[in-house]
């Protein structure tokens, strides 16, 4: 007899419809799988095997061939242990047909016949609802993920025996899930406050510039000045998740397999900090059936590059094109997969191999012969599309004292900003933009084309504008960024026009176009 279940499998962020086809034939007792199916499919002959026997279900004493239709297709995962069960239940005259009938379902089969949860649920719930499936089952540890897509019922069960109760239209209740309706509340603040970053005016507006207008970031100075203690509180200034950002942020989170397990979406914008030795799949994606990698695992998020000139060159040349176009491409000869990576990017590097090239009482020991090895692992298009360069100084000793008065006062107390009160900017930057600018876009996302048509400036600033590129040499993309910066510092300072001041601001922070 032959039977059908459907499931889907994983391709990038997308879930591709797979038919799963059991017959039972004369012949030897074996499993016999079919349609490109990797190892951890193959091995569910076996969890297959002892999990009906551990559930009080018979294994069908002959010959089994499994097909997972479209054959051509590439198939991975563990996710199909449930639906080639239920299809040889039955094929075996053990579960009516009319039961399978517009059912999607996935899950891993333990061998006492509970179901464990699979990576990818949200992708392959989206699916499930647009080729219109009536329901999906899935293991109950998925359940909340699931139902998170609205129009498509979920069963969660917790085993193979609870599964096939809720496939019994007489059985228990199928109520499935709670649905989040709206985005779960923000979590609790982290405890890294700007506040308590002493000194560092000029870094610390860099970071509002680039928290309201999603510009990236590279800071340089020697060790200990403060680099990675502005990096990590970034995330701190950008404005709440909206519904859709945060419904992008768990599906990528989910193909990754990095999903916690717990109600509704991800609340919490995303700071990945890779460590300098990550390859390039690992940074960018990839591999024989691609997955996200560190960059769009931080998409509506920040990613952060600590030590940047000790990742390798052709790892970082590979973020140039994403950086421009917030999305990633990855060919394979068989497919082609797209990953969004709209995130802002924090660098951070020393200004030498030994760290200490113009600091004002340490020395550097480094030849120029060195420091130019150095830097050269930075190409010029990489720091061409860093909108924000800033060189970061140490902090002096009285200044850092404020962090350690015997009794601290209110956080703005040593008059350095808390974050609270820089995101309620950031906020109000960004609710101009979005009023602004076509699709709500930040000025950092916009298109050339869509920028200009938004842009306003004076004639003085245009006239310093010109003689900067001019000057200074700039490309034509770094001239482009020193404009969308003014705007972002004009939309921060809730001016209407470019001024000559922001354009000046602007190009205060291009210290190392000289290097492109």
């Amino acid at each position: 007899m032959l039977a059908r279940c459907t499931t889907a499998t994983l391709q990038g962020l997308e879930a591709i419809p797979v038919d799963v086809e059991v017959d039972l034939g004369p012949g030897l007792p074996a499993l016999q799988m079919v349609g490109l199916a990797d190892t951890a499919i193959h091995e569910s002959r076996e969890r297959l095997r002892s999990a009906l026997r551990n559930s009080g279900l018979r294994v069908p004493l002959t010959r089994i061939v499994v097909n997972l239709a479209p054959a051509a297709l590439r198939k991975e995962g563990s996710g199909f242990d449930l639906p080639i069960a239920l299809a040889l239940l039955v094929a075996s005259g053990q579960l009516p047909p009319e039961r399978l009938e517009g059912l999607w379902c996935a899950a891993e089969l333990g061998l006492d016949g509970q179901l464990r949860p699979i990576r990818g649920v949200l992708a392959l719930a989206i699916a499930a609802r647009r080729a219109g499936a009536r329901a999906l089952l899935v293991a109950e540890a998925n359940g909340a993920e699931a139902a998170l897509v609205d129009g498509l019922g979920v069963w969660a069960a917790a085993s193979l025996r609870q599964a096939l109760d809720l496939l019994d239209p007489e059985g228990p209740s199928r109520r499935g899930p709670p649905r989040p309706r709206s985005l779960p509340p923000q979590p609790a603040a982290t405890g890294l406050d700007l506040a308590d970053v002493q000194g560092q005016i000029h870094g610390r507006r860099a970071l509002e510039i680039a928290a309201a207008g999603e510009h990236h970031l590279l800071l340089v100075g020697p060790p200990g000045s403060g680099k990675t203690m502005l990096a990590r509180r970034l995330p701190g200034l950008l404005p709440p998740l909206s519904e859709a950002e945060a419904l992008a942020i768990t599906q990528i989170h989910s193909v990754a397999g990095l999903l916690q397990q717990g109600p509704g979406l991800i609340s919490e914008r995303p700071f990945r900090s890779p460590h300098h030795s990550c390859s390039a799949t690992a940074l960018i994606g990839g591999g024989g059936n691609p997955r996200p990698g560190e960059l769009s695992l931080a998409h509506h998020g920040v990613l952060f590059l600590d030590e940047l000139a000790e990742f390798p060159r052709d790892v970082l040349d590979q973020l140039r094109q994403p950086l421009e176009s917030g999305e990633i491409w990855i060919h394979r000869a068989r497919l082609q997969t797209r990953f969004p990576c709209r995130t802002t990017l924090v660098a951070a590097t020393n200004p030498c191999p030994c760290g200490w090239h113009g600091h004002s009482s340490q020395r550097c020991i480094c030849l120029p012969s060195r420091r130019a090895r150095y830097w050269a692992r930075l190409s010029g298009p990489l720091l061409d599309r860093l909108d924000l360069q800033v060189v970061v100084q140490p902090v002096a000793a009285e200044q850092l004292r404020q962090n350690y008065r015997p009794s601290p006062t209110d956080a703005g107390s040593s008059g350095c900003e808390s974050t609270a009160v820089v995101a309620a900017r950031v906020r109000e930057a960004r609710q101009r933009m979005h009023h602004r600018n076509p699709d709500g876009h930040s000025n950092g996302g916009l298109g050339v084309a869509a920028f200009g048509r938004c842009v306003q400036i004076d004639d003085a600033a245009l006239r310093l504008w010109e003689h900067a590129i001019t000057a200074r040499r700039l490309s034509g993309r770094s001239g482009d960024r020193v404009l969308r910066v003014a705007q972002t510092i004009v939309d921060l300072d809730g001016q209407r026009q470019i001024s000559e001041s922001a354009i000046a601001e602007a190009l205060s922070y291009r210290s190392f176009d000289q290097l492109s």
